[in-house]
This record gives C-alpha cells, structure tokens and sequence, in this order.
C-alpha cells in the first residue's frame, strides 16, 4: 500500500477562539518536530508552554512510524495533557537505509524526514484554519524554510542546543567557505563566539562526503533565511553567543534570536509514576546534597567495559548515587537487566547507598531534589538546562555530538565543571575507576561550584520571570503571531 499523510485532529478546546476579546481569529501555529528525545523534549516544553498562554492554536506533526518507544510514549502524554493541541500524522515514505551501513538510526530518521519533506507542504497548504507560522527543528530547515518561503507562511526554527551551538552551525558554511580545498582544518574560530577545536567538534564534521555533515552545511546555510530562531537559553548564561548571533557579528543578516529559555515540563507528557515515587522514597531518606545523580540521556549508550570503570568509581567514592542506566540506542533494543550488565555483587555491595535503574525517570523530578548534590551527565543541552534550573552542579562528560560544545558553554555559564580529557564515542581509552571516583568527590565538596550553580538557579528563575529576558522574548514573539 502506497504510503499517506492523514491529519487527526484532537477535540479542540482552549486556544482556538478570538485573540484579546477582537474578531480576530487566533493564530495557528504548525511545530514540525524532528526524531530523538533531544529533539522532542524542548518542542514539547515550548508547545506546553505556548498553549498554556492561551490565544494561539498549536498543532504538531506525528511522524510515524516513531523512532522509539519513548516518542511515542511522549506524544501520546502531550496530546493527552493538551486537548487543545491538535494532531497531524505525517507517514513517512519508504526509505532505503542501505546506502548508509551502520549509521545512526536517528541520523536515519531525520534524512527519512527530509526525503519526505515535500509532504509537509501539503500539510501546511491545507490545513484549518490557515497556518499563521510554522516551528521547525532545525533538523529540517534546509527542507522546511523553501516551502514556507513558497507559501508564503513566516518559519522559525527551535533550535534544540545551545546559542554557542547555535553560532558554530551558523557560521560552519562560512568557514568551508574560506577554507575552500582546505576543509575543516585544526580549529573554527567562530567570530564574536569562541574558537572550537577540532577534537571538540561533531564527530562526523571533519568529514566532509559524511551524511551528518551534509545535513548540518545545507541547515546551517538554510538558517539564515528563517524569520527567527528560538533558543532554549537565557541572556545571562550565553551572553557573548547571544550578543554576537544578534548584531551579526557571526553572519551579517541573521535572523532575531529568541531566548525562550529555560523550558521547563508542564503537565505530565509520559508514564512512570510508581517508578518516580519509588525514587521519591528512596531519596527523600538521603541527607541534603548527598547524591550523585548519573544519566547519559535518552540516546547515549556507554560500552560495558566503560559502565564497569563507572560502577567502580561510584561504588569507591563512598557517595550516595542514582544512576540510570542505558546500553543500547534505541530502547525498544535495550532488554539486558541491571544485574547482566553489573552483576549481582555491585548491586549487593551498595544496596542502600546505590540506586540503579533501566526504567524511565522524571529527570526534572530528580534534579528539584534537596538530596541530589551533583549530575554526573553527558552534557546534552536538556540536561544542562535541568541542572541550571535546579542549582545543581553539573559534572560534564561529553559522549558525541553538540556536547563538548555545550560542555564549553556550561563552563563559562558557571553551571559547572567538564574533564576536557575524558574520552568520548569512537575513542579508545577507558576513563577509569580511579578518575572518576577522584573526580566525583572533588567536586561534591566544591563549594565554589556549588555556589556558581545556585548564582545561575536564581538567574534563571528571574529570566523567566515577569519582566525577564526570557519572558519579554516569549511575549515578542507572540506579538509577532498575533500581528501576522
């Protein structure tokens, strides 16, 4: 049966009427979210948060099949919790993966997506009532933005990362630009930003005929020709970033930057609530600041000889932990238990102290906790953003990715510490027992890093706060849907 698109509309309740008591009908915004709970998360947040103003209408696009488990276990909550957010499936056209062996399935999904981008077109043409704007991952922004531009509905992209991510995908086309034959070269010094090192890139970028890279020049050119970009951050945590991707300093003409940021949950978009009570329990008997709380997010497997070096460090360290597990990519996969991976005798011997889980958890719940004293993370931007939120220091090791970047900006933002020399995805050495152990306790007694992170909680808070910086950019932008 040839693939369709067919759009599902959920009941509609508040948010669909007039705007401010006129005759005007409410704007109609369409999010076109991408694949990856990294992804997923902060569109989430920003349609839960939009829809929660009321006076604008939201709808979202359900790609399916979905990836994992998890998406679809979240779009369900979102529909759920949100009534008025209608529904519009999108059934992707049939890909043939073979052309990339062994990539990863997430980089699949979102050239799946682009492959089937000129279906969106029909979405957005047809929908009703008309489209006001369209939200984009940036993921799909070398497809979307043409289409828009064609049907002439304002685009914005919700750029999922970091705003010095943001500037290093901005200004990257630019520098292969200057750089002609000499490809990414030992370091890109972006204007006004900072300079990344090479080893603190993407891992894929260097690589210029890799299919990562591709789709990060053509939506990194195609950026510049969105009508805004919306970013899950705050003023004070990225001020030269912000300030540089604002006066064009990163590439004359970029479009209006808008810190939306710090995105939290609301309403309930997942299940897990025996399992979030068990780690209430659990950690309502520990002492304040006591425990280590270890996630490597949503799509981050760690090789088991690198999960054993873990286990040793945590277990020497004497703190108190609650540690997440995940060993494979995509969860639907992931059917090794705790005790195969760790073995029965870890778990005897930190019984009480340790707490280990494959199941889902409620990381904002976790992270709000007076017992949690340090995040022991892979630095994704969610989790940075969790931890700043909640005052806890965040001690980066960065997996792949946007990471090592994020994990230079959450330094320079006083969120808190990274081991700039632990290894990362496709390197060779193990960080061992000893580093870690030595580590985590240095900076669990770090009260300058304690104090720095409590500075940034208080900073976020005022940010999106009446009269913050983050809420006069909401405010803005509403205007411009209402004004469209």
């Amino acid at each position: 049966m040839a693939p369709s698109t067919a759009t599902t509309m959920a009941a509609a309740t508040a948010g669909d009427g007039e705007v401010d008591g006129s005759n005007a009908p409410a704007p109609h915004v369409m999010f076109i979210p991408s694949a990856g709970m990294g992804h997923l998360v902060p569109f989430f947040r920003f349609v839960s948060a939009l829809s929660s103003r009321g006076g604008v209408r939201c709808s979202v696009v359900t790609v399916l099949p979905t990836v994992s488990a998890a998406e679809a276990d979240h779009f369900a909550g979102l529909f759920a919790a949100f009534p008025s957010v209608h529904r519009v499936d999108l059934n992707l056209l049939p890909f043939d993966a073979s052309a990339f062996p062994g990539a990863d399935p997430f980089l699949l999904r979102w050239e799946a997506l682009r492959r089937s981008a000129h279906l969106l077109g029909q979405l957005v043409a047809g929908a009703a009532p008309r489209v006001s704007a369209v939200v984009t991952d940036v993921t799909l922004a070398s497809h979307v933005v043409p289409i828009t531009k064609r049907l002439r509905v304002p685009c914005h992209v919700l750029f999922i990362s970091s705003a010095a991510m943001l500037s290093l995908l901005a200004y990257f086309p630019v520098h292969l630009d200057k750089n002609g034959k000499s490809g990414v070269g030992d370091v890109v010094d972006v204007p006004g930003v900072r300079a990344v090192p090479r080893p603190c890139l993407p891992q894929p970028l260097p690589d210029l005929d890799h299919l990562f890279t591709k789709q990060f020049v053509d939506n990194g050119r195609a950026i510049v020709n969105a009508d805004g970009i919306l970013v899950n951050t705050f003023d004070a945590l990225e001020p030269a970033a912000l300030a540089a991707l604002r006066d064009g300093t990163v590439v004359p003409g970029f479009p209006p930057v808008y810190t939306i940021g710090l995105l939290k949950s609301v309403g309930s978009h997942s299940g897990g609530e025996k399992a979030a009570a068990a780690f209430a329990a659990w950690l309502g008997e520990q002492p304040a600041r006591s425990v280590v709380y270890v996630a490597f997010g949503n799509r981050n497997a760690v090789s088991h000889a690198q999960l054993r070096e873990i286990a040793a460090g945590l277990e020497a360290s004497r703190c108190r932990f609650l540690w997440v597990l995940k060993t494979t990519v995509v969860d639907r996969e992931d059917d090794a238990e705790v005790r195969d991976v760790l073995g029965d005798e870890f778990l005897e011997r930190v019984a009480g102290r340790g707490m280990v889980t494959k199941g889902w958890v409620d990381q904002e719940a976790v992270l709000g906790h007076p017992a949690v004293g340090l995040f022991l993370s892979h630095s994704g931007w969610n989790s940075i953003t969790e931890a700043a939120a909640c005052g806890v220091p965040l001690l980066a090791w960065p997996r792949g990715g946007d990471h090592r970047v994020n994990a230079m900006a959450l330094v320079s933002g006083g969120v808190g510490a990274w081991m700039e020399h632990w290894s990362w995805d496709g390197e060779d050495r193990l960080v061992t027992r000893r580093e870690i152990e030595e580590k985590v306790q240095e900076v669990m007694a770090d009260a300058t890093v304690r104090a720095s992170a409590a500075r940034v909680c208080e900073e976020a808070a005022m940010a999106v706060a009446e009269g913050g910086t983050s809420e006069r950019s909401m405010q803005e932008f509403v205007s411009k849907l209402k004004a469209t």
